[in-house]
């Protein structure tokens, strides 16, 4: 019996992950598809909006969402047995997409595809990793260790070893195909510089396509038969020497509140708690009064975005809801504070 090719889908928060995966389940070409979604955070945004989509090449039955805890940490307790009832339906799926969380580190998942019970039933045949152009091109991640070194040289005081900067390095250290997402808001100039930066912490042959809003052909996405689990050697990880791995560096929370009368002032409020808090990333559903659809909300450093996802099912209840994602320091008294005001 064949393997199950599987493909995880990595980067960093906010480069445009569940977009990707929408536009690859709205146009699968009649491809029998399984979703494994993971979030980093305690209400799953990414499930709910792929559930949205309610379409035939996935349906909600086979959309699993991982919930306790980033994926790179719980491989053992979760994905694992995931897996194991995915391939052991009577029809299994023909291919498996895996959404890691930003936060996740993509070495351990595919390690777990060496374990006896996975490794003789599915494969992993590519790892591709999204990058946010546009939070590139404004300096976000610097990739550069030569540049980085004689940075710190001239300034001893500067801490250039940041655990998003290893992330980013990671998951590209890590990647069958790049996809530089965004790309309509850089101009040519800049993107090739960027994609010259990221050949040097790809491996080599490893494909760079530009995207915009995540639309990339199902044959460019599935079909790359890089076997990635027997090729763990040549993917290093800033972590390999590490027994264990945690998210410390970072914290998340929820922030709840009823239906609101519009969106400006909730994108007003959120502007400059972003600014002054560093926040990294919001993501949340919005009930507004008096409309019939929620309302998804989805702020990337001063980038917010908003728009209607669907109908509100009846036994719904019609409440707002974000996720606040940054750095270990966040003053989660003065944001909630802030949120609640309009949210209340």
């Amino acid at each position: 019996m064949s393997k199950v090719p599987t493909t995880v889908i990595t980067g960093f928060l906010g480069a445009g992950k569940t977009t990707l995966i929408r536009h690859l389940l709205e146009n699968a070409k009649g491809r029998r598809l399984a979703l494994i979604v993971n979030e980093f955070g305690d209400v799953g945004v990414d499930g709910e909006l792929l559930r949205g989509c309610n379409d035939a090449a996935c349906p909600e039955e086979d959309i699993v969402e991982l919930a306790n805890g980033c994926i790179c940490c719980t491989v053992a307790d979760d994905f694992q047995p995931t897996m194991q009832k995915l391939l052991d339906r009577p029809n299994p799926p023909e291919h498996i997409i895996i959404e890691t969380s930003g936060l996740a580190l993509p070495e351990p998942l595919v390690k777990a595809f060496q374990w006896p019970d996975i490794r003789t039933r599915a494969t992993v045949d590519g790892v591709v990793a999204l990058i946010d152009a546009d939070a590139v091109a404004a300096g976000r991640f610097a990739t550069d260790e030569a540049a980085l070194a004689l940075a710190r040289a001239a300034d001893p005081s500067l801490d250039h070893d940041s655990p998003l900067e290893e992330l980013y390095e990671d998951q590209l250290a890590c990647a069958d195909l790049v996809i530089l997402n965004k790309a309509d808001l850089v101009d040519d100039a800049m993107l090739a510089k960027i994609e010259g930066d990221i050949a040097g912490d790809t491996r080599s042959g490893v494909k760079i396509v530009r995207a915009d809003h995540g639309a990339v052909d199902a044959g460019v996405l599935l079909g790359l038969f890089a076997g990635a689990e027997d090729d763990l050697d040549a993917r290093p990880s800033h972590h390999d020497a590490e027994p264990d791995h945690d998210h410390d560096d970072f914290d998340s929370f929820v922030v709840k509140g009823s239906a609101i009368a519009a969106i400006e002032p909730l994108i007003a409020a959120m502007t400059p708690l972003i600014a002054d808090h560093d926040i990294l990333r919001i993501k949340g559903m919005i009930a507004i009064e008096g409309r019939p659809a929620r309302m998804v909300i989805q702020a990337v450093g001063p980038r917010i975005q908003h728009y209607f996802d669907r109908a509100w099912k009846p036994e719904e209840a019609r409440l707002s809801q974000l996720v606040v994602i940054g750095q270990k320091g966040l003053d989660q008294a003065a944001i909630e504070a802030a949120l609640r005001g309009v949210l209340a």
